[in-house]
């Protein structure tokens, strides 16, 4: 970095930002991690059978990995944060396609938390 304020609070808010969506996934990876039957019956209404948890969590930990290791090693963390867009992006359809209008919100939030991942990984290269 060159230094200059405006890259260092730029770079701050991509830490910031990267740490907190990495830390949601992981969250949210060691719920579907375990296999408790409220968390069973909300992924089977949405038509994703309990044997898909351990690869979504999966998926899941692995963004979380490259968004902390992507603010180290820039491209990974541009990588990372599409991964997550990609995923998100995913939940977004199935929700919908399951008329589960009540938990829209959730993957619309962390497919929120990985655009701006994205741009500010992107700005603050």
């Amino acid at each position: 970095m060159g230094g200059s304020e405006p890259e260092f609070t730029m770079f701050v808010a991509t830490v910031i930002v990267s740490v907190l969506l990495a830390a949601l996934l992981g969250f949210a990876a060691i719920r579907k991690l375990s296999h408790r039957d409220p968390v069973v019956r909300e992924y089977a209404e949405l038509g994703v059978p309990e044997n898909r948890l351990n690869l979504l969590a999966g998926l899941l930990l692995a963004g979380a990995a490259g968004l902390i290791l992507g603010l180290a090693v820039a491209p990974l963390g541009v990588a990372a944060a599409i991964g997550v867009l990609c995923y998100f992006i995913g939940a977004v359809v199935v929700h919908i396609r399951a008329h589960d209008a009540k938990h829209l919100p959730v993957p619309l939030t962390y497919a929120a938390l990985a655009v701006a991942a994205l741009v500010l990984r992107l700005a603050s290269s």
